[in-house]
C-alpha cells in the first residue's frame, strides 16, 4: 500500500485506517448473530458456532446473542440477560442432575404415582436413609437373599468413586453416599455390559418443550460380563460402562467402523435390534416416556427458579434459556430401559470419529430449533422503549376502576378484563402455533415427545404435572398453582375465539348497541385454503439436517413470515359485508379496545373485529409457503453476500490480533493506573531484575525432589525409575488410581504437596509481602488447575503424550512467557507427575486404612 513512500506518510495513515476498520467492524456487528464461547473448552462447539454463520465475541462480552457454558451458571446471570440472548442452562435443572438430588425427588413421586415412576433402582441417600437401608438387608437376609449394592458419591461424575459390595451390614454411614440395587442381568451385547447416552434438549419450561435426538452413543465395558460375585467386584472395567473409566483398559477398542469398537451409535443399535425381531418402536417409546416422566419431576423446580429470575418476563414468551441434557440409561435383559443419571453438562470430547459425528448432529440441530434471528434484539430494543413509554404516560390495556364506580361499570370493567386477558392468551396460542410450525421445518434428527400428538399420551402427562406441582410445591408459588388450573390454558385458538365473541355480544348489551343479527356464521376461512392444506406436508422434515444450511437464511425466512402476516391481517375476510352490517358496530368497538392496547404486545390486528382466519393453523401454512416462493433469490446475491461475510470476518479477526504495543498502554501511564501497593513494589523491580530471580528460582526448584516417607532421596528416584521402565504394567493401575479412585478433592492433595514447595521457594527469592499479584505464581497456578483440568485428565496426558497438552495454554494465550518461565512450568509439571507415582505406589505398599492409604499421605512433611 505504501508504494515507496516514506516511513512518515505511512504514520500519518494509521489513525485513519484504524478508524476505517472500527466503522466496517460496527456496522458488521448489527447484521450478524453473536456467540460468546469464552466458557467452553470443546472445539465442536466452535466448529458448529461456525458452521451456523455466528461471529464469535470477546471473552468479556455479556451481550452476544448466544452464551455456552460448559458447566451450570448462577441465577444472577440469567436474570440479567436480555430478552433476545440465550444461554444453554436452566435453573433448577440441578433438582435432576445430582444423584442425591434426583433419588429424593423420584421417592416423592413413587410414593404418589409408584406404577409410572418404577424405571430407578431403589435408591438410599447416606446417611439420612441409612437406617432405612440396614433395615432392607436384615430383610434380605431373613429371606435369605442376597443382593449387590453400588455406591456412588452424591455429586460425583466421570465413574470417579464408584464402588461395589455385597455385604450391605458392613457398609458404614459416611456423608453423601448413594447406595443403588445393581441391576445385575442387563441385556448383552456380544457378551459386554452396555448403557445409551441419550442426547435431550429442552427450549422451554414455559411452556414444557422437551425433544428428543433420535441417535448417541453405546458405551461398551471392556471386559466380559459376569454376574456380580466376591471375586470380581473390583473388576470396574466389567461393570461400569463409563467412557472416562474403560478407555484407559488396554483392551478399549478404538474402530472407526459402526459396528466395531467399545463405542458405537444408537442407529447402529436400533438396527441391531431390527436384524433380532426386536420391537424397535416400544424401544424409543419407552425411552421418550421415561425421558418426559424424569422431567416432569424437574418442572416445578425449573419453573419456579426461572421464574424467580424472570419475574417481569409474560407466560408464554421467549424462553432466554435452552439445556442440552444426557440421560445415562441402561437396558435390562428384557429392554427395559433403566434411569442411571443425567448430565447437565455432556461431554461434547470427539476423541473418535463417531463423537464427531453424533455430537456434532446434536449441536447444530439444537442451534436451528432455537431460531435465533438478526432481528431479536433490534425488536427487543423497541419493544423495552415502548413500555417505558407506556409506563412514563401511564398507558394500559384497561382503565383503573376508580372508588365509589356504579354497578354498570364495574360490570364493563370486568368484561373489559376478561376480554383483555382472552386476547392475550390468543396472543400466546397463535404465537406457540408458528414456533411449532418453525420446528417442524427445522427439526432435523430431533423429535419433540413433549407435548405429544397422541391425546391419550397428553393428558397422562399433564395429570402427572399437575401431581408434580402439588408435590413439590404444595403451600409455595399460589401464582404457579392458579396458572396452572386456569382453563385456558388447555383451550384451543377456536375455544378462545368463540368466548372473545361472546364477551362482545354482552359487551354490546351492556352499552345498549344491537345485537348481532341471527344467522349464518361467516366462513372462518377462503375456500381456497382447503385445497392448499394438503402442501405443508412437503415441509415436514429434515431441512435442518443440511449442515451448509445458514442461520442468516432461516432468519430472513421468519421476518418474510411476519411480513406476509401483517399483509394477511390487513386483508378483510368475510365475504357477504353487505349481508352483516352489524359486524361494523363491533368493529368500531374492537378498534376502542385495541387502542387502549399496545399494538406490539400481541398479533392480534389493530382494527377491525378478530377474525379466526388470521392464525389459525391452516393460515399460517399458507402464509408459510407464500414466505418460502417469497423466498427465492438468485444464486449470485447469495454467493456475494456469503463472500461479504467472510471477508468481514476476516477484517475483524485481523482487528483482534494487533501488535502488544497497540493493545497496552504507554508506560509512562502505568504508574497512575496501578496505585495498590504490593503491586507497585513489584513494578519497580526492572526486566533484569526479574529475569534474575526467574534464573534463580529454576535452580531452586530444579534441586526440590519428591520423597518417598521413610526412604532416602535416592532410593525414591530408584522407585519413580522402576515404575517408569515396567510403565506397561503400571499404566493400567496408575491411571485406575488416580483417574478413578481419587475424588477431585483428593487430587488435589496430591498436587498441593508440590504447590506447597513452590510456593516456599518463591517467597524465599522474591522477597514479596503477597505473592498473589507475582505474575509467576499467577502462572504456575495455571498450570496447576490445567493439571486438574476434567477430573486430572490433564496431568493424565503428560503420561501418555495424548489428548490437549498443557503447553497449549501458552500457544493459544496472548501473554508472552519467557524461556526461563517455560522451564520452570515443565519442572513443576514433571515434579506433579514424579508425586503421583509416589503417592501410587506408597498407597498400594500400605495397609493401615481401610482405602490402602496411609492416614498422612497428603501431608506435606512426608
Amino acid at each position: 500500500d505504501n508504494h515507496g513512500t516514506a516511513p512518515l506518510t505511512l504514520s500519518s495513515e494509521l489513525p485513519y485506517q484504524s478508524t476505517i476498520k472500527r466503522k466496517v467492524r460496527k456496522k458488521k456487528k448489527n447484521g450478524v448473530i453473536t456467540a460468546n464461547i469464552a466458557g467452553t473448552k470443546y472445539e465442536i462447539v466452535r466448529v458448529v458456532i461456525e458452521e451456523m454463520g455466528f461471529v464469535k465475541t470477546r471473552d468479556e462480552d455479556e451481550t452476544a446473542n448466544l452464551i455456552w457454558s460448559d458447566c451450570a451458571v448462577q441465577q444472577e446471570k440469567i436474570a440479567e440477560l436480555r430478552n433476545y440472548q440465550r444461554i444453554n442452562h436452566f435453573p433448577g435443572m440441578g433438582e435432576i442432575c445430582r444423584k442425591d438430588f434426583l433419588a429424593r425427588n423420584m421417592t416423592k413421586m413413587i410414593k404418589s404415582q409408584p406404577q409410572e415412576y418404577s424405571f430407578i433402582p431403589r435408591t438410599w441417600i447416606f446417611p439420612a436413609e441409612y437406617t432405612q437401608f440396614q433395615n432392607y438387608v436384615k430383610e434380605l437376609k431373613k429371606k435369605r437373599k442376597q443382593k449387590t449394592f453400588i455406591v456412588k458419591p452424591a455429586n460425583g461424575a466421570m465413574g470417579h468413586g464408584i464402588s461395589l459390595i455385597r455385604n450391605g451390614e458392613k457398609l458404614q454411614a459416611q456423608d453423601h453416599l448413594i447406595v443403588q440395587e445393581y441391576l445385575d442381568k442387563p441385556f448383552l451385547m456380544e457378551g459386554y455390559k452396555f448403557d445409551l447416552r441419550v442426547y435431550i434438549l429442552v427450549t422451554s419450561c414455559d411452556p414444557l418443550k422437551i425433544f428428543l435426538y433420535h441417535d448417541g452413543l453405546v458405551r461398551m465395558g471392556t471386559e466380559k460380563y459376569h454376574p456380580p460375585s466376591d471375586s470380581n467386584l473390583s473388576q470396574l472395567y466389567m461393570h461400569l460402562t463409563n467412557y472416562s473409566v474403560n478407555k484407559h483398559n488396554e483392551h478399549f477398542e478404538r474402530d472407526e467402523t459402526e459396528d466395531k469398537g467399545s463405542k458405537r451409535s444408537i442407529k447402529w443399535f436400533t438396527e441391531f435390534l431390527e436384524t433380532n425381531n426386536l420391537d424397535v418402536s416400544k424401544f424409543w417409546s419407552d425411552i421418550s416416556e421415561l425421558v418426559v416422566k424424569t422431567l416432569i419431576v424437574a418442572e416445578p423446580h425449573v419453573l419456579h427458579a426461572y421464574r424467580m429470575c424472570r419475574p417481569g418476563q409474560a407466560p408464554g414468551s421467549d424462553s432466554v434459556c435452552f439445556e442440552v441434557l444426557g440421560f445415562d440409561i441402561l437396558l435390562d435383559r428384557k429392554l427395559k430401559p433403566w434411569l442411571l443419571e443425567i448430565n447437565r453438562a455432556p461431554s461434547f470430547g470427539t476423541d473418535q470419529k463417531i463423537d464427531y459425528d453424533v455430537k456434532k448432529g446434536v449441536l447444530l440441530n439444537a442451534l436451528k430449533l432455537l431460531n435465533i434471528r438478526t432481528s431479536d434484539k433490534r425488536k427487543n430494543l423497541a419493544q423495552q422503549k415502548a413500555e417505558a413509554q407506556k409506563r412514563l404516560y401511564g398507558q394500559g390495556p384497561v382503565k383503573k376502576l376508580l372508588p365509589g364506580s356504579s354497578d354498570w361499570e364495574k360490570q364493563r370493567h370486568t368484561l373489559q378484563r376478561r376480554k383483555q386477558e382472552l386476547k392475550e392468551r390468543l396472543a400466546q396460542v397463535r404465537k406457540q402455533i408458528s414456533k411449532e410450525e418453525h420446528e417442524n421445518r427445522h427439526m432435523g434428527n430431533y423429535r419433540r415427545i413433549y407435548p405429544p400428538d397422541d391425546k391419550t399420551l397428553l393428558e397422562k402427562y399433564e395429570s402427572l404435572l399437575a401431581t408434580a406441582f402439588q408435590t413439590f410445591l404444595a403451600g409455595r408459588a399460589a401464582s404457579l398453582q392458579r396458572e396452572m388450573n386456569n382453563p385456558l390454558k388447555r383451550m384451543k385458538e377456536e375455544d378462545i375465539l368463540d368466548l372473545l365473541e361472546q364477551c362482545e355480544i354482552d359487551d354490546e348489551k351492556l352499552t345498549g348497541k344491537c345485537s348481532r343479527q341471527r344467522g349464518p356464521k361467516p366462513l372462518c376461512s377462503m375456500p381456497e385454503s382447503a385445497q392448499s392444506l394438503r402442501k405443508p406436508k412437503n415441509y415436514s422434515s429434515d431441512s435442518s439436517c443440511d449442515s451448509g444450511s445458514s442461520v442468516s437464511e432461516s432468519g430472513e425466512e421468519t421476518e418474510k413470515e411476519d411480513h406476509n402476516e401483517k399483509k394477511e391481517k390487513k386483508v378483510s375476510y368475510d365475504l357477504e359485508e353487505n349481508k352483516y352490517k352489524s359486524l361494523e358496530r363491533s368493529g368500531k368497538l374492537n378498534d376502542h379496545v385495541s387502542k387502549e392496547s399496545p399494538s406490539y404486545s400481541s398479533p392480534t390486528p389493530s382494527t377491525g373485529p378478530i377474525r379466526r382466519s388470521v392464525s389459525c393453523p391452516r393460515s399460517i401454512s399458507i402464509l408459510t409457503m407464500q414466505a418460502q416462493g417469497a423466498e427465492q433469490r438468485p444464486v449470485s446475491a447469495k454467493a456475494s453476500l456469503q463472500m461479504q461475510r467472510t471477508a468481514s470476518v476476516n477484517r475483524s479477526h485481523s482487528l483482534s490480533r494487533s501488535p502488544s504495543s497497540a493493545r497496552f498502554p504507554q508506560t509512562s501511564a502505568l504508574g497512575t493506573m496501578n496505585s495498590s501497593g504490593s503491586e507497585s513494589l513489584l513494578q519497580q523491580k526492572t526486566k533484569e531484575q526479574e529475569i534474575a530471580l526467574t534464573k534463580e528460582t529454576l535452580l531452586l526448584i530444579n534441586d526440590l525432589r519428591v520423597k518417598f516417607p521413610g526412604k532416602t532421596n535416592e532410593e525414591s528416584e530408584l522407585i519413580i525409575e522402576d515404575i517408569m521402565d515396567n510403565w506397561k504394567y503400571h499404566k493400567t493401575k496408575v491411571s485406575s488410581f488416580w483417574l478413578v479412585k481419587l475424588d477431585s478433592a483428593k487430587q488435589r492433595k496430591v498436587l498441593d504437596i508440590v504447590r506447597t514447595s513452590v510456593r516456599a521457594v518463591l517467597q524465599h527469592v522474591w522477597k514479596a509481602p503477597d505473592i498473589e499479584n507475582l505474575y509467576l505464581y499467577r502462572l504456575f497456578n495455571r498450570v496447576f488447575n490445567r493439571l486438574l483440568w476434567s477430573h486430572g485428565q490433564g496431568l493424565w496426558n503428560c503420561f501418555c503424550n495424548s489428548g490437549s497438552s498443557w503447553e497449549t495454554m501458552f500457544s493459544k494465550g496472548s501473554e508472552a512467557v519467557t524461556p526461563e518461565q517455560l522451564q520452570c512450568c515443565q519442572r513443576i509439571v514433571q515434579l506433579c507427575k514424579h508425586c503421583l507415582l509416589v503417592v501410587y505406589k506408597h498407597s498400594s505398599d500400605s495397609r493401615g486404612s481401610p482405602t490402602g492409604m496411609s492416614h498422612h499421605w497428603d501431608d506435606t512433611r512426608y
